[in-house]
């Protein structure tokens, strides 16, 4: 009953048996707990996640294209992005993938302060789309939870002549489970 009551479980009783069946909460733990689990036994360096592109709100062309970003990008993932982000909505039956990517360190792009306002930090992962470099990037403040940001030294949507709606995979590079994050 406590699984029903946390929503992991429905539940139809009949005269003589119940049928229960797992929401769509009780499959992504199921999922979730699956991947840490086989990453566990399996010493896996990276993560591949399916989606589709799509256009967001042109945030990301305004946020790589500041100084302080473009320094640290260049630093420590060994690029310059060029402005703007390529979004991929990711597949819903991978969302587990995108929670587990978050128990990563990754490389952290720290925050910093103008006279205005506050940038936050990034955290960064290594990544390949076919045989290009990129990084995955995720803001402390985003607007998405489903979503893969990636920034490139090279503009993907030309490279790759991807349009809204396009499927398209992502190889990530992780390491380490971040310690903060109380995984072990």
């Amino acid at each position: 009953m406590e699984l029903e009551k946390r929503g992991y479980i429905t539940r139809e009783l009949g005269v003589r048996r119940q049928r229960i069946g797992l929401t769509t909460r009780g499959k992504t733990l199921l999922q979730t707990e699956y991947l840490l689990y086989k990453r566990l036994f399996e010493h896996r360096d990276r993560l591949y996640l399916t989606g589709t592109v799509f256009s967001g709100m042109g945030e990301g062309r305004y946020y790589t294209t500041l100084d302080k970003y473009v320094e640290q990008f260049k630093e420590k993932l060994g690029f310059v992005p060029v402005p703007g982000t390529l979004n991929i909505e990711v597949n819903p039956l991978e969302l587990s993938k995108l929670h587990l990517l978050r128990s990563y360190r990754g490389i952290v792009v720290e925050s910093f302060s103008t006279e205005n306002r506050s940038f936050g930090a990034v955290t960064c992962y290594p990544s390949r789309i076919k045989d290009v470099e990129c990084a995955v990037i995720q803001p402390r403040r985003t607007h998405y939870s489903n979503v893969l940001e990636i920034i490139a030294p090279v503009n993907l949507r030309e490279t790759f002549n991807l349009n809204d709606g396009d499927s398209i995979e992502v190889s990530v590079f992780v390491g380490d489970l971040n310690e903060e994050s109380g995984d072990s």
